[in-house]
């Protein structure tokens, strides 16, 4: 199918589409309500084609890669492809296609002469969805209600109006409704110029929409397959582990690459735990793609079509697995960037000047709720060196791509003020290319709050490679507004005075080639 379309018209159809999903991130960003979505760009945006075959991403959020065509087909497998125009739907059930309960995504399907063409469909964090506690990921939530509201594949919208089955459920689980209702109206409106711009494309290419479409598919598998081909064959195994209180929980691999495919065994991890770090398959998948592109080759287009070659390998139940009832909000955060980790680590034995060493691989996640405000964010770190320079300081890596919240912006809607940022000198692995450096922030209430921090690497350091060091374990503090100093768990939630402060220091990266 690629050799019916001429190189200029793939390459030209590529942009095309891939800018439908860039716009809808900005329509997004630019009219969402909270500084989250507006700020962080805690967000993603992705083009479909009619039988739910993702056909262009965003450069948004890695651990979207996976999840965000398992939202469409879980829509798809709900009300098939026989829907009508105007309609959208909306899920973030984690074991019906979602990743988390805060990542709510809105499908919409998109008809050309009243025939469905394509989807389009876009995430975006709710800083509060309900739950335990204030943020919705409360670190010692065993079940997946205790994390906040949920909502399987439904009709969410009918021509421009809230369905009231979603909404009115929708906001009155959540401590913040009015800003949830402004992101929600993004949302829509981000499908709506994605819904414009799909049909002026297939407007574009007339009859031929079907065979660019196809073939731009076509051409993505082809380039993954040439990728792989260069590999060399074999097995790759590596192992890692998630921090749950003083115990591992180990994650395993076996990468094997045979030609011009790869498969992703994580035969022998450890099975789901009675807490928050399980990740469902979807974000399990997220990983691989994203680990894959890494060790590959990162132009490769962001479609379904690069995927095919790549045969994932979990069992029900597993950490990389999970099944109902358990939690899984820090899954989808932690327990993903352990993922990338893992399969980077086996990676780099069939790849050693293509991967870098272990970045931070955490997201340092912070939730501070008081009164009807409700603060997330995650805190950057130092990237893992790589073969031909050293890390970046204070970048988010792995998993995540989003930026950090401006302290203005910070400060203006939240009830605390920013009394310490920077980066953390020598927190980076040395090497003959040094780790990047973590970060130091501190922030001071000016109210009570329950605070959540959810965070990894607080005992294990990120690990370096060929002879580099590795980086330094992150550290979580409270210092009350008596001066006292106590040192916090990875993962805790707690109450807070005014006047105390929460200090946190992110992660360096691990160091490539001997010092």
């Amino acid at each position: 199918m690629v050799r019916e379309v001429d190189a200029v018209t793939l390459e030209v159809a590529r942009n095309r589409f891939a800018s439908v999903a860039d716009e809808m991130g900005a329509v997004l960003r630019r009219t969402a309500y909270s500084p989250n979505i507006k700020e962080r760009a805690d967000c993603s945006a992705a083009v479909f084609v009619a039988d739910g075959e993702m056909l262009a991403q965003a450069e948004h959020i890695p651990v979207h890669l996976g999840s965000m065509p398992a939202s469409v087909a879980a829509v798809i497998g709900e009300f098939g492809t026989e829907v009508e125009p105007g309609l959208q739907f909306a899920v973030n059930d984690p074991f019906h296609g979602g990743t988390h309960l805060n990542d709510l995504t809105l499908v919409r399907p998109v008809h050309r002469s009243n025939r469905l063409i394509g989807w389009v469909a876009n995430r975006a964090h709710h800083a509060d969805v309900g739950g335990k506690a204030p943020g919705s990921m409360p670190a010692n939530a065993t079940r997946l209600e205790q994390e906040g509201h949920v909502v399987a594949p439904m009709v969410a919208c009918v021509d421009g109006e809230w369905e009231g089955s979603f909404v009115d459920g929708f906001l009155a689980a959540t401590r913040t409704p009015e800003e949830r209702l402004g992101d929600l109206s993004a949302q829509l409106g981000a499908n709506q110029a994605g819904a414009i711009r799909l049909a002026e494309a297939a407007d574009g290419y007339r009859s031929s929409y079907g065979r660019v479409t196809n073939a731009l598919l076509g051409y993505g598998e082809s380039r993954m397959r040439a990728a792989l081909s260069l590999v060399p064959d074999g097995s790759y195994a590596f192992e890692d582990s998630m921090e749950w209180g003083d115990d591992d929980i180990s994650i395993r691999v076996v990468i094997t690459v045979e030609g011009d495919r790869l498969i992703a065994d994580f035969a022998g991890t450890d099975p789901q735990i009675e807490g928050n770090i399980n990740a469902v398959e979807a974000v399990t998948r997220s990983c691989l793609y994203y680990a894959v592109r890494v060790a590959t080759d990162p132009a490769i287009p962001a479609n379904g079509g690069c995927y095919r070659p790549l045969d994932l390998r979990v069992s029900p139940g597993t950490l990389v697995g999970a099944v109902p009832p358990v939690a899984v909000a820090a899954g989808n955060v932690e327990t993903s960037q352990r993922i990338a980790d893992v399969l980077l680590g086996a990676l780099a034995k069939a790849a050693p000047d293509r991967v870098p060493a272990a970045s931070q691989g955490t997201m340092n996640n912070i939730l501070i709720g008081s009164g009807r405000t409700v603060y997330y964010e995650t805190v950057a770190g130092g990237e893992g060196a790589t073969a031909f320079r050293r890390g970046q300081s204070g970048i988010h890596t792995g998993m995540t791509n989003t930026k950090n919240t401006p302290i203005e912006a910070l400060e203006t809607h939240y009830p605390f003020v920013v009394t310490r940022t920077g980066l953390r000198s020598g927190s980076g692995g040395a090497g003959l290319f040094p780790g990047g450096e973590g970060i130091i922030r501190e922030l001071q209430l000016r109210e009570s709050a329950t605070v959540s921090l959810i965070g990894e690497r607080r005992r294990h350091r990120p690990w370096g490679l060929a002879g580099g060091r590795p980086g330094s374990t992150g550290e979580d503090w409270l210092v009350t507004r008596s001066g006292s100093k106590q040192r916090l768990p990875g993962k805790v939630t707690f109450e807070a005075e005014a006047g105390d402060r929460i200090l946190v220091l992110t992660p360096g990266g691990g160091g490539w080639g001997t010092p």
